[in-house]
């Protein structure tokens, strides 16, 4: 299973890689939102994790970007953007999940089997 990690913060980025890799997943990250969008128009991806604040290119114009070429990837929110309106914009603009840092690193990966899990079964 491949995931494309899209996050700004170097720190962020490599404790996800480290993490998810340990769990049996395959890894990309991408620190710039061009860089994120790119890899997420060109690669075949299970899922991708998104942060909304990104250098060049934001994740909510990532993401409505994504859906316009009319991927089904799933993608989850991972953004310290916490407020009710933020999570039901991500959500609205067709996130799967949305979940606010800082986070518990097994909830974002049940998070992410559960994601995984859909998206094998639709």
């Amino acid at each position: 299973m491949k995931v494309l990690i899209v996050e700004d913060e170097t720190k962020t980025g490599e404790y996800l890689q480290k993490g998810l890799r340990e769990a049996g997943y395959n890894t990309d990250l991408a620190q710039e939102g061009t860089d994120g969008l790119h890899l997420a128009l060109t690669t075949d991806y299970d899922l991708i994790i998104l942060d909304v604040m990104l250098p060049v290119v934001d994740g909510w114009q990532i993401l409505q970007t994504i859906r316009q070429s009319g991927q089904s990837v799933p993608v989850l929110f991972l953004t310290a953007k916490d407020s009710v309106e933020d999570r039901v914009k991500g959500l609205e603009i067709g996130a799967d999940d949305y979940l606010v840092k800082p986070f518990a690193f097994a909830e974002l990966l049940a998070r992410v089997r559960t994601l995984m899990r859909r998206g094998r079964n639709s």
